[in-house]
């Protein structure tokens, strides 16, 4: 049954458009085609159809327009700047519709560690995932953790459309649907515009463009075969974040060092380039009489180690403490106190102070909360929890305190991961024969105790007991 879209869906589609957003290379805007949107999608729903029956999309509908944007400031190298692609905002709308229908026909259990662009899977999970495999086997005697995370230079524009499509092929995906995606990310006409200038256009048939629709799902489909070889070894994946965690008993690294060359193999083969460079290693070892394993090399480079990491998002660090990420959140909730003065000297609403604070400044504080307040000191709570009340005192008017926050997420997280059994965390919270309380997990360590997953089921079993 080829893929066809209904009337009903293109209007819905249309309907949905952001009028806030650029318009792309044709010049249309989005509040156009919001506005016109019953006359318009009858049109479209016919041309939608028959570049889905033919397997082919407009040359127009294809094109892009580059807009440098800088990663970071000062810039030093064209490496600094994230090509994003403005594209036609009709095409954007009909993605979504092929998005649908792809995620449809995908497994449910297809790339179990791939966490991003999928619903009821975050950063907050994968970090959890990867400290829980890491702190359990630091259980055992004899045993040590190194972490590898893994940096690609310019992920999403290296896909070959050929070896994605013989992906989605093995996959199940129709094959009319791989034609049409094979066409969609084939002769891409692009230019590139700085300013009011704008460069010749190129034809491009490498990559899928950040900014379209399809790429984040089209990339983690090019990568889900990127998987661990060994049992010994965990491979966790953020879109182009990978993480490689070797979990290492007795001294023995063979499988680890193994699933890095690997992992390089792998690389070349799928014409993803591995940054050695920028790739960074931690090791986490609580053995009293360690020796310093020996470094690890990637394509003949030396990795380095390091003892704290930004790991999507958070900074982890190599004894697992979260001193330096508190601090780093402290610092940064701060400034932005500051802000909430000069409204408050403003005499903006108390409502809309407490909104500016839960936006800008509480979130911050709670970004990926559930993974290391329960393992933090006591006096790094009582550091955070005074910018809290200084908060409080701006606003004049009582304002939730982070243990609230951190229990109430983590009843939240829990009630998510246990009714989606394709969670790789769901086989964690195993309910006991008598259905009134869950299994705690065992642990000889506070470190393992106090993390995410066994807290969680402490505060859910306390949770049901006092209900």
């Amino acid at each position: 049954m080829p893929l066809t879209v209904t009337e009903d869906d293109v209007r819905k589609a249309l309907l949905a458009v952001n009028p806030r957003k650029a318009a792309g290379p044709d010049g249309v805007p989005g509040k156009v085609l919001r506005a016109c949107a019953p006359q318009l999608a009858p049109i479209f729903t016919e041309i939608f159809n028959l570049s889905l029956a033919q397997a082919v999309i407009p040359s127009c509908l294809k094109s892009a327009t580059i807009i440098p944007v800088p990663k970071k400031s000062p810039i030093s190298s064209l490496n600094d700047y994230r090509p994003v692609a403005l594209t036609p905002v009709i095409m954007k709308c009909f993605e979504r519709l092929v998005l649908q229908h792809i995620n449809d026909h995908l497994p449910p259990d297809l790339d179990p560690h791939q966490f991003a662009y999928r619903t009821n899977r975050s950063t907050e999970d994968a970090i959890a995932l990867t400290l829980h495999a890491a702190l359990s086997h630091l259980e055992e005697q004899q045993s040590y953790v190194r972490m590898l995370f893994v940096d690609y230079s310019s992920a999403f524009n290296t896909i070959i459309p050929d070896i994605l499509i013989r992906k989605l092929d093995t996959i199940g995906l129709p094959p009319l649907t791989c034609a049409w995606i094979k066409d969609f990310l084939t002769d891409r006409p692009q230019a590139v515009r700085l300013g009011p200038h704008l460069s010749p256009t190129r034809t491009l048939s490498t990559g899928s463009p950040q900014g379209c629709v399809l790429s984040p799902l089209l990339y983690c489909l090019y990568t889900y075969d990127c998987s661990p070889q060994h049992d010994s070894n965990l491979v966790v994946k953020f879109a182009d974040d990978t993480t490689v965690v070797g979990l290492i008993s007795k001294g023995d690294e063979a499988a680890y060092r193994e699933e890095v060359l690997k992992l390089a193999a792998w690389c070349s083969d799928n014409n993803l380039a591995l940054n050695t460079k920028k790739t960074k290693e931690i090791i986490v070892d609580f053995r009293r009489h360690s020796t310093d394993p020996a470094p690890l090399y990637i394509n003949g480079e030396r990795v380095e180690r390091v003892h704290t990491f930004r790991f999507l998002g958070v900074v982890l660090s190599n004894n697992i403490s979260w001193t330096e990420n508190i601090t780093e959140v402290i610092k940064k909730a701060q400034q932005r106190l500051h802000f909430l003065r000069v409204l408050r000297k403003h005499n903006l609403d108390p409502s809309l102070l407490t909104t500016f604070y839960r936006t800008s400044i509480e979130s911050l504080l709670t970004y990926c909360i559930t993974v290391w307040y329960g393992s933090s000191t006591m006096a790094d709570r009582e550091r955070l929890q005074r910018v809290v009340k200084a908060a409080q005192r701006i606003i004049g008017s009582p304002l939730p305190s982070l243990s609230d926050i951190y229990s109430s997420r983590c009843l939240g997280r829990a009630g998510k991961i246990i009714k989606d059994s394709s969670h790789p965390g769901s086989g964690l919270f195993d309910l006991l024969p008598s259905g009134r309380r869950y299994r705690c997990i065992r642990s000889r360590t506070n470190r393992l105790k106090n993390s995410f997953f066994p807290k969680a089921i402490t505060i859910l079993n306390s949770h049901m007991h006092g209900h």
